[in-house]
């Protein structure tokens, strides 16, 4: 390990050193998808996901750790977010919350805001969150905003914020506090329900370069669609939620998904690589007749949790397949591009994919679960990145390490143990692999005051 402690909930984990024994036995009954081998009181756990409560299980996986605030209404009462720390909160149907940042002079600083409505609300066709940071003085640094869309299948969504030093961007340079204001887009909208909605929060730093470089995006790259990869699927199980991701590299990779629910998975994509993606969801069994529109949604976000691209795929019983826009090479500069499928892809490191599949497809073909296959090419050769004159935070965010690389060949977060590897490589039972787990951790305890 390069000085950096990864576990299974991905880079934004705050354990130290290894989780506590309850927890890594949560972890692995969600990976196997029950806790009904778990011993009483460890089913709660692994169901919550954290210690110590026994809550029902959230749709979204949040950071472990993750700290709760309070977003304000007022920027003089905004909380501040410190880079790299996962933090959790929560948006009202009306109205601002806001959060605070204080930045230096010379980097650059994301925060993306993931929103997670609330089980049983709805959405209109263009509800979402709105994600604005301005400057001391109210001055817009920038704004995003995210939404459902044709589906109306409420889920977890993701937009971010930045604070850029861009010679091209004269505003917002300057050292001090900063505001992260988030808002929904369509609260009133036709079909939205006035329910309050989770967040989690994440703010990234990435320091200058120790020497200038282009300011101005490639004028060329190959932005031909190549033929999706081919291959036997190998399954692996998406996560739920970006600090819980499943790791991925190229290859090609079956999971079940039911109408409601939203996959987590990360890809290390490293500078001069270029990742193309399909999406295939395959046939229901079922004798239901119906279309649903944008039915299966697959979103890209980069490292920082900032939005890339997507495509929506329609379903109406039959296989269908949809593949993301053409991205260019993973490059410093693409930062200066004027599309944002192009700027955001501006870093090295771990590329999300998020499958959702609409609540609206089990009206027709039942809750399934539906096959679906993701096609991950990831092609190019990796070359050095730019010289960073200090570092990230967190760390090592905007790079792909060797522990990146062996978690995405074993589909497994760097710093999990034999067992958890045995499971997701090995696919050996649920119940031999809770009883092995068990067995080793018990052993090693009764050892430890022998030693």
């Amino acid at each position: 390990m390069r000085g950096r402690c990864r576990t299974a909930w991905g880079r934004a984990g705050t354990w130290h050193g290894r989780p506590p024994v309850a927890v890594r036995l949560g972890a692995v009954a969600v990976a196997l998808g029950t806790t009904a081998a778990l011993a009483p009181g460890q089913a709660a756990l692994a169901a919550a996901g954290a210690p110590g409560t026994t809550l029902a299980p959230s749709p979204y996986a949040f950071a472990d750790g993750a700290q709760s605030i309070d977003g304000a209404r007022s920027t003089a009462d905004a909380p501040l977010l410190k880079p790299g720390t996962p933090y959790k909160s929560s948006l009202p149907s009306n109205g601002k919350v806001n959060y605070s940042l204080q930045l230096d002079a010379v980097s650059n600083a994301y925060v993306s805001v993931t929103a997670v409505p609330s089980p049983g609300s709805s959405v209109s066709v263009i509800d979402g969150i709105k994600v604005s940071v301005q400057d001391a003085e109210g001055v817009s640094c920038s704004v995003d905003t995210a939404s459902f869309g044709a589906a109306r299948s409420p889920h977890p969504i993701a937009a971010w914020g930045m604070r850029e030093r861009s010679p091209a961007k004269p505003l917002c340079r300057e050292a001090g506090t900063y505001y992260v204001s988030v808002e929904r887009v369509d609260p009133d909208g036709e079909g939205s329900s006035p329910d309050a909605w989770d967040l989690e929060l994440v703010a990234t730093t990435e320091p200058p370069t120790a020497k200038t470089g282009a300011t101005s995006a490639p004028e060329a790259w190959d932005s031909a669609s190549p033929q999706p990869l081919l291959g036997q699927a190998e399954r692996r199980r998406g996560g739920a939620g970006f600090a819980a991701a499943t790791p991925l590299d190229q290859g090609v990779w079956r999971d079940d998904i039911r109408p409601g629910q939203t996959l987590f998975y990360e890809v290390p994509v490293d500078w001069g690589r270029q990742l193309h993606v399909t999406a295939d969801l395959g046939s229901s069994d079922s004798t239901g007749t119906g279309y649903t529109p944008d039915a299966l949604d697959l979103a890209l976000y980069n490292p920082a949790r900032g939005p890339v691209a997507d495509v929506g795929v329609g379903y109406d019983g039959d296989q269908k397949s949809g593949s993301l826009p053409p991205l260019p090479p993973v490059d410093h500069a693409n930062r200066y591009a004027v599309t944002r499928q192009v700027s955001a892809v501006r870093f090295a490191g771990s590329y999300y994919l998020v499958a959702h599949l609409s609540e609206s497809v089990a009206d027709s073909f039942g809750d399934g679960p539906f096959p679906m296959t993701l096609r991950v090419r990831v092609d190019g050769t990796a070359q050095a990145g730019p010289a960073y004159a200090g570092e990230s935070a967190p760390k090592d965010v905007f790079e792909v390490t060797d522990e990146d690389r062996e978690a995405a060949a074993e589909g497994v977060a760097a710093g999990d143990d034999t067992v958890m590897r045995a499971v997701a490589v090995g696919g050996i039972g649920t119940g031999s692999a809770l009883l092995v787990g068990l067995g080793v951790w018990t052993l090693v305890a009764r050892r430890r005051p022998a030693a």
